[in-house]
């Protein structure tokens, strides 16, 4: 008689999973977590401390610019890491696999901790951080669609929206930890960007603390990974022989639309998510005659770790949805306001409106464009992670989702920051909005032609249901 476990037709019980769930819940929002924390740590070092040490000479945007360049590095390693990993977890599983991509980020995130700056070792420090941040990217690659996978492929029946919320709220909780470590760290040391640029022991070395301090957190994402055990639908392809020998070329060749579905799906997602982090503390901070709003660090910071709250809230409001009325509307109403909100920009940030006559930032309009930013991008973000493993069969889901989640996140997010602040010095922020606005726009689109995933049975979908549902 097989010992492998049995699987619903769409979930999985209890008693099914060989471990507790609250073990796999936690390997999964433990994981991400700590994958976006060394995400986010050098996004903010991106906009308030590289441009200073990595890329000093010159004007201010011309090294934010370059900033934001090796920022993106990592954007265009994300699909490589999608291919690399998704193979793996396609082959040998999601276990194996989850810790390589842990093991991957974060032992290139400690290494940018100990890295020489321009002053000491010339050209070679920024040489040094891209590829560094090139090694970000492969691991980040590999983590999303892998934990998607884990909280996805055990859910229980008419609950994967809802599963798929922890994967998810790995974001807003590693934004909380790495923008909150760097808050603490500016008081602590007394540091204001708007006053004392490079000429502080923050710039000197104290910035290094939370890349160094991450390898603390790998090591208690690996202790949970290496407890788990494989999730019932793997294990069912496995005994089945289901496994594909190439992963890659069969998503290419027998699921090509749901790779584009996927990665359009994804694509204002992104666009919302890099403006709202990246993007928006450029501005906020930047110098007033560089066309930044002149606000310190500090301030702000405080206002986008409230904001982020909203972030986290709205991710479980999003799966619940999902859940009862169905991906497909979801998804159309959320993806509308969007459009919306990003119409709205010049009226909520426009420097005439949002800085007074004084200099000072009006705080009160600024938190509640953010509180709005943020609400929307838990909505659109809560879903994903059931939406895309959803779009295809067990035996190229893993490398499938995680090369449409991948590759939108060059179209949406690795090129977001460049182009915004292309877009504020060549015109003004209004055409940041219209940018989010467009993008929104596109994901309308394609989720008109998109099918609705909720009734599909991820243990029983194959390729003759995924060409009927084109």
């Amino acid at each position: 008689m097989s010992t492998q476990p049995a699987v619903t037709s769409h979930g999985i019980q209890d008693d099914e999973l060989g471990v507790p769930r609250w073990k796999i819940i936690m390997a999964s929002v433990v994981g991400t977590t700590i994958e976006f924390y060394d995400f986010y740590i050098y996004a903010t070092a991106a906009v308030s401390v590289f441009p200073l040490i990595f890329f000093p000479g010159g004007d201010a945007q011309t090294a934010l610019l370059a900033s934001m360049a090796t920022f993106g590095a990592a954007f265009v390693a994300r699909p490589l890491g999608s291919i690399i990993f998704g193979h793996m977890g396609d082959r040998l599983g999601r276990k194996v696999t989850l810790i390589g991509a842990l093991l991957t980020m974060g032992i290139a995130t400690f290494i940018i901790g100990l890295l020489p700056t321009y002053f000491q070792i010339g050209l070679w420090a920024p040489a040094m951080l891209t590829i560094m941040r090139f090694c970000q990217g492969l691991g980040l690659g590999g983590e999303w669609s892998g934990a998607a996978l884990l909280v996805t492929e055990t859910a229980k029946p008419g609950k994967r929206a809802t599963a798929a919320m922890w994967p998810q709220l790995g974001a807003p909780f590693g934004f909380l930890l790495a923008n909150g470590f760097f808050l603490i760290l500016t008081l602590a040391f007394g540091y204001n960007s708007a006053e004392h640029g490079d000429n502080h022991v923050f710039i000197d070395w104290v910035w290094r603390i939370p890349f160094l301090a991450s390898i603390i957190m790998v090591a208690i994402g690996l202790w949970v990974r290496v407890s788990l055990e494989e999730t019932p639908v793997f294990k069912r392809a496995i005994q089945k022989d289901e496994r594909v020998k190439a992963p890659l070329k069969d998503v290419f060749r027998e699921n090509w639309w749901q790779l584009i579905l996927g990665t359009f799906i994804m694509y204002a997602t992104y666009v919302l998510f890099y403006l709202m982090t990246t993007w928006i503390l450029s501005y906020a901070i930047g110098a007033p005659d560089a066309g930044g709003l002149g606000t310190s660090y500090n301030d702000f910071l405080v206002i986008q770790l409230i904001a982020i709250l909203f972030f986290a809230a709205f991710i479980p409001v999003a799966g619940i949805l999902a859940d009862k009325f169905g991906r497909k509307p979801t998804m159309l109403v959320i993806t509308t306001l969007l459009v919306v909100f990003g119409l709205s920009f010049g009226w909520w940030l426009n420097a005439d409106i949002i800085v007074s006559a004084d200099g000072s930032l009006n705080t009160t309009r600024m938190v509640l464009f953010m509180i709005t930013g943020m609400a929307l991008m838990g909505l659109t973000f809560g879903p994903m992670s059931a939406i895309l493993p959803e779009l295809f069969p067990t035996e190229t889901r893993y490398t499938g989702s995680g090369i449409a989640y991948n590759v939108s996140s060059i179209l949406g997010a690795a090129l977001t920051p460049f182009i915004a602040t292309w877009l504020m010095g060549s015109f003004d922020v209004s055409y940041v909005g219209y940018y989010l606005a467009a993008a929104s726009v596109i994901t309308l689109i394609f989720l008109a032609l998109s099918p609705e995933t909720k009734y599909r049975s991820l243990s029983d979908l194959d390729q003759d249901e995924i060409q009927r549902t084109r």
